[in-house]
């Protein structure tokens, strides 16, 4: 008689081996309640089968186009099997395997349809990625990762409710999948785990954080030189969340400030620094919403 499935670690791969491997590397594949599930999200050489040869244990899907954030990960929870699903970034390694602080949170009401861990960052593990966020502004459509570089000692380590998951590390309920639907795909990066984390609300469950946990994350402290498709995509998804979660003078007020200040101060700030590219990438982030 096969173990129930507990737990499904899903992560998403895209011309990202050495990061997929440095994960699963960490995670406990002879543990029977749970299950490693990676997709290969259209990258250049067909990785998931690299990883299925090199850890036989787990499932490797290859998508042959890359479907987005959103896309592939959605892949990965239709193939799944267990009650909770660990959505996890593959350029994060865990330093401990106690689930079980987390299913236990997700357990302990029926309204936590999700939660995610204390994220610190690799590079200086005493630094805090994220210990929770706070609301985004209703028309900036901006928000803040509370904890954000600071040195952890101690002063996030109480679980509490937050309005949104961060896309690196997020557990949660199938039935509140099933309740809230998949993550939307429309997106591609960036704004989709926080629109996901809308319809959670909407669906009656909370999203909380629990430091009882932590994962580390690879991503850069330092912001670094954006690129093309991250100032097109930011640009333009913050005008599809807008449209998608906000009404009336609200929604106006945010298209103002998104297509006009915000936009406008992005493009001088990009010319002075030569950044024609980045120039390029916000007006034509724009011009693709408004065609939408």
């Amino acid at each position: 008689m096969h173990q129930e499935i507990e737990l499904s670690i899903i992560t998403v791969n895209y011309n990202g081996y050495k990061d997929t491997c440095e994960l699963i590397d960490t995670l406990p594949l002879d543990d029977k309640s749970l299950e490693v599930i990676v997709v290969d999200n259209g990258s250049r050489d067909d990785e998931a089968a690299l990883l299925k040869q090199r850890y036989p244990a787990i499932t490797a899907i290859r998508s042959e186009r890359n479907v987005g954030f959103a896309g592939g990960n959605n892949i990965g929870m239709k193939a799944s099997s267990g009650k909770y699903l660990f959505l996890v970034n593959n350029d994060t390694i865990f330093k401990n395997r106690n689930f079980h602080n987390l299913t236990s949170r997700l357990c302990s009401s029926p309204t936590i349809g999700m939660v995610c861990p204390k994220i610190c960052f690799t590079d200086d593990e005493r630094k805090i990625q994220f210990a929770g966020y706070t609301k985004l502004s209703p028309v900036t459509l901006r928000n803040r990762a509370i904890g954000y570089n600071e040195d952890d000692r101690g002063q996030h380590d109480t679980a509490y409710p937050t309005p949104y998951a961060h896309g690196a590390a997020m557990m949660i309920k199938r039935s509140a999948i099933e309740s809230a639907g998949p993550m939307p795909e429309c997106y591609f990066l960036y704004y989709e785990e926080l629109d996901w984390s809308v319809r959670l609300h909407e669906a009656g469950y909370e999203i909380w954080y629990d430091p009882s946990f932590t994962i580390y994350h690879k991503e850069s402290r330092s912001t670094g030189t954006d690129s093309p498709l991250k100032t097109f995509y930011i640009t333009r998804n913050r005008l599809l969340f807008a449209k998608r979660n906000t009404n009336g003078i609200e929604r106006l007020a945010a298209y103002f400030y998104l297509i006009t200040i915000a936009s406008l101060k992005n493009i001088i700030t990009h010319s002075i620094k030569g950044r024609f590219d980045l120039v390029k990438s916000t007006v034509g982030g724009i011009v693709n919403f408004l065609k939408s």
